[in-house]
């Protein structure tokens, strides 16, 4: 098992910097999600790891070695990319062993390799079978196990898995999890999907704009939200903003048109980003941490925002709504069947609140309600 270092990495293309002075340790053995939106760096900052990309500045070890000017053949790192990249000419046992071949392993260690990546894959029976006659899934399978034969330090996820329908994706997701665990291999994998990332990666590290914006475990950016845009990424993307004053164990917030006062408990591991003093703070949450009650009947210790129901959608499980609230529509999930047009409440429990101090400017997004939104 290898680590991998990277400090203060710089990229640029032409006169705009991709990357701009990024640093990750990844331990021996680990799982590391990049994740981001399209633009972030995220692919960038795999293919300088991999020598694909040259870098401005920075340094780059795999194992204690500096590799940061060194060619990707000399880095022991294997790609897995999102397209396959497989020689569609060769069979699947010859693209498996097609990097041993390179490297001049003899023929009977290529088959034994070869045929111990089809045993670990579920390939077993396609060895001798074209790859352009296979499925998605089992393509994906050799080009992983093309990666894996040559036994790299560092295996490299170029978003592997964007190719393919639903629910070979969640299918493979778990299968190249277990791998990797069963062959205690390091490994950094690229990915805008957000549940990915959360079900594959022991950290993930959030990219935005060619900076990490934060680098946890799945729960801990889940639950603790380092910024507004950590926040919104991670599905918390209904914003309210409140007049807010901080006490010793509270979240005092002041009565608005739409609200009541209240007092919000701070919990043991809630910090409420933001409310040092007094002042607006922007409120985050996700639409699935709220419910839906009738507007007589809200429990005290919550924040309970007044609206109307505009949107109704059943996207499946359950009914997702829009909710006008003042000028605003907030997305909340909820059991019951309701009609466009009922006055309801949005209760909002303490611990599903991520405040931040308020953006004198948001822009105010128009939320969809569809399936598309889910993602």
């Amino acid at each position: 098992m290898a680590e991998l270092h990277v400090e203060d990495l710089t990229v640029a293309y032409g006169g705009s910097r991709v990357l701009d002075g990024v640093s990750l340790h990844v331990r021996p053995g680990e799982f590391v999600a990049l994740l981001g939106s399209s633009g972030c760096g995220k692919t960038t900052l795999l293919r300088a790891v991999s020598g694909f990309v040259p870098v401005d500045g920075g340094r780059i070890a795999i194992a204690g070695q500096d590799v940061t000017r060194a060619p990707p053949e000399r880095r022991d790192t294997a790609m897995v990319f999102q397209s396959y990249a497989l020689w569609p000419h060769m069979t699947t046992a010859q693209n498996i062993g097609y990097g041993l071949k390179l490297r001049r392993w003899p023929r009977p260690r290529i088959a034994e390799r070869v045929a111990e990546m089809l045993r670990l894959l579920k390939l077993d029976g396609l060895a001798d079978r074209n790859v352009t006659q296979l499925s998605g899934g089992q393509r994906q399978r050799v080009a992983l196990g093309r990666a894996l034969a040559v036994k790299p330090d560092i295996l490299l996820l170029d978003e592997p898995l964007s190719n393919l329908d639903a629910r070979i994706r969640l299918e493979l997701r778990h299968e190249i999890r277990a791998l990797q665990q069963r062959l205690g291999i390091t490994a950094v994998h690229v990915t805008h999907d957000r549940e990915e990332a959360m079900v594959m990666a022991d950290r993930i590290v959030i990219l935005n704009a060619g900076t990490i914006a934060q680098i946890g475990t799945p729960e801990e950016i889940y639950r603790r939200p380092a910024s507004p845009f950590v926040a919104s990424f991670l599905g918390a993307d209904n914003v309210v903003t409140l007049h807010a004053v901080r006490t010793a164990g509270a979240l005092e917030i002041a009565a608005g048109p739409d609200h009541d006062a209240v007092r919000l408990p701070l919990g043991d591991d809630r910090a409420y980003g933001a409310a040092t003093a007094e002042g607006p703070v922007d409120a985050h949450f996700r639409t699935e941490a709220a419910r839906l009650a009738a507007p007589g009947a809200v429990p005290a210790d919550a924040l309970v925002l007044r609206g109307r129901i505009t949107q109704t959608a059943y996207p499946g499980g359950r009914w997702r709504y829009g909710v006008a609230v003042g000028g605003t529509v907030f997305l909340v999930d909820d059991d019951e069947r309701r009609t466009v047009g009922d006055a309801v409440a949005i209760v909002i429990q303490p611990s599903a609140l991520h405040c931040f101090p308020a953006r004198r400017e948001r822009p105010e997004a128009t939320p969809t309600i569809w399936p598309n939104h889910l993602a």
